[in-house]
């Protein structure tokens, strides 16, 4: 059957337009769409979300509706994540996406952002036989979901994504070491709170998703133009993330925009990406992740089809 699904996260809004096999995992992607919109900007401070945010996203929408409406698709599913999940008024703007877009759009709890995170995450591969890691950095938080064969077991959604640490901590371009000093400490109190010992310590392997990992893994192969096939099961290493956030944090944002690998629109919260995707290696005690193109957009389709 041919489904839609479209993640309205924190930093970006995405499309997928797929044939996915009934009740089972096979996946053909068709359309695969991705707009840095923002739609987190502000809410940490303001608690609402922001009125030049949600017209951003919204214009990305009606684009998106378009899209769906030309492939025929037999049914589509719109997430919310942590910005809609955090705001005061985002309950309003999802009734809104539902009534005038035509989307089933639900606003996810963190636990249903992590289920839906690891069953994509694992699709088109064999079930882990280890306790594997998925570990799933957005813009207003991020996931981690632990897991053995396809199913999640332990799995949290943590209050730190890129646009909300930026927006806590940097205030120089670029940052100064105090900032990132202090990004990097609130990130990593933040995990810890919410990743118990007994959780974190039998995990043997690691999966990264979204858009802060395929940044890293596109900078480090200096992707131009971006190709997912590349992208898609490359191995990042602790030591390369690092380096990786040096240079970044080294460079003012113009500087970063020029960056072969990286989106001009990731520029401002890439150095904040690149903190919390070390501090979630360390938590875990991975010395390397690989990077999956499968994320929360593959989980909603295989959902839609009656998987998982």
């Amino acid at each position: 059957m041919r489904v839609a699904v479209v993640d309205i996260g924190s930093n970006s809004t995405r499309l997928l337009i797929a044939e996915v096999e009934r009740g089972g995992e096979a996946i053909e992607s068709l359309v695969r769409r991705s707009q840095v919109t923002r739609l987190g900007h502000g809410v940490d401070a303001s608690g609402s979300l922001d009125p030049q945010s949600v017209e951003r996203t919204w214009q990305v929408l009606v684009g998106y509706r378009e899209e769906i409406a030309e492939h025929r698709c037999e049914a589509n599913l719109a997430v919310l994540t942590s910005a809609v999940r955090d705001a005061s008024d985002g309950g309003a703007f999802a009734a809104r996406v539902r009534e005038e877009l035509g989307f089933d759009a639900k606003v996810l709890s963190g636990d249903e952002e992590a289920q839906l995170t690891f069953l994509g995450a694992m699709s088109g591969r064999p079930p882990a036989v280890e306790p594997t890691v998925v570990i799933d950095i957005g813009g207003g938080s991020t996931e981690f979901v632990v897991g053995t064969g396809r199913s999640a077991g332990f799995h949290v959604s943590t209050p730190a994504g890129v646009v909300r640490m930026s927006e806590r901590h940097i205030r120089s371009d670029p940052p100064r070491p105090p900032e990132l000093q202090a990004l990097r400490e609130d990130t990593r109190g933040v995990f810890l709170a919410h990743l118990p010992e007994d959780e974190r310590a039998p995990v043997k392997r690691g999966i990264a998703v979204a858009g802060t990992a395929t940044s890293a893994a596109a900078i480090e192969l200096e992707l131009d133009p971006y190709d997912p096939a590349r992208v898609h099961g490359h191995e990042l290493l602790l030591a390369a993330v690092e380096l990786l956030e040096a240079r970044l944090a080294e460079m003012t944002e113009d500087q970063r925009r020029e960056v072969v690998g990286l989106h001009p629109d990731r520029a401002p919260t890439i150095v904040a990406g690149m903190i919390l995707l070390t501090e979630a290696m360390n938590v875990t005690g991975l010395e390397k992740v690989e990077v999956s193109e499968h994320d929360i957009l593959y989980g909603g389709a295989l959902r839609l089809a009656g998987a998982g």
